[in-house]
C-alpha cells in the first residue's frame, strides 16, 4: 500500500521526449538563454526581453506566446519568499528602517528579474519541446 493506504502508482513527471542529445535540460537552457533547437545562446536579448530569433538556426521566438503569467506568478512568488525572511530578519535583529530597506530592495529586485529571466526560458522552451500552440477554431470544445 502506499502514501495513506492508497494502492496504485506514484505520479512521476513527464519525461522530456523531445529532449535532443546533446543538448541541456529545461532548467540550464532557459538559465543560460539557449536556443530551443541549436542551443545557442540567443533566447534573451536583454535581461529579460526575448530575441526576435535565432541568429544559427533562424527559430522564431516571436511565433510562441509566453505572455504574462510568469510575470504575475514570479513576482507573488518572490514577494512571500521576502516578507518572510523581512520578518525572520526584523525579529531577530531589530535593525532600523532604512537598513531593511537597503537590504530588501535590491534583494526584491534581483530575485524578480532572474526569476522572471528563468520562468520566460522554460515556457518558451517547453513550447517548441512539447509542439505547443494556440488553439484555432475547431480545436475548441
Amino acid at each position: 500500500m502506499g502514501r495513506l493506504g492508497r494502492t496504485g502508482p506514484r505520479l512521476t513527471a513527464v519525461p522530456d521526449t523531445n529532449h535532443q542529445e546533446g543538448q541541456p535540460g529545461l532548467f540550464a537552457a532557459a538559465f543560460f538563454g539557449l536556443c530551443p533547437d541549436c542551443g545557442e545562446k540567443s533566447l534573451f536579448a536583454s535581461v529579460s526581453r526575448f530575441s526576435d530569433k535565432c541568429p544559427k538556426c533562424g527559430l522564431d521566438y516571436e511565433s510562441y506566446n509566453v505572455g504574462d503569467g510568469p510575470a504575475a506568478f514570479m513576482t507573488m512568488g518572490v514577494g512571500a519568499i521576502i516578507i518572510i525572511l523581512a520578518i525572520l530578519f526584523e525579529n531577530a535583529v531589530r535593525p532600523p528602517f532604512w537598513v531593511h530597506a537597503v537590504i530588501w530592495i535590491p534583494v526584491t529586485v534581483a530575485l524578480t528579474v532572474l526569476s522572471l529571466r528563468l520562468a520566460k526560458g522554460m515556457l518558451l522552451i517547453t513550447e517548441p519541446r512539447r509542439s505547443a500552440r494556440e488553439a484555432k477554431g475547431d480545436e475548441i470544445k
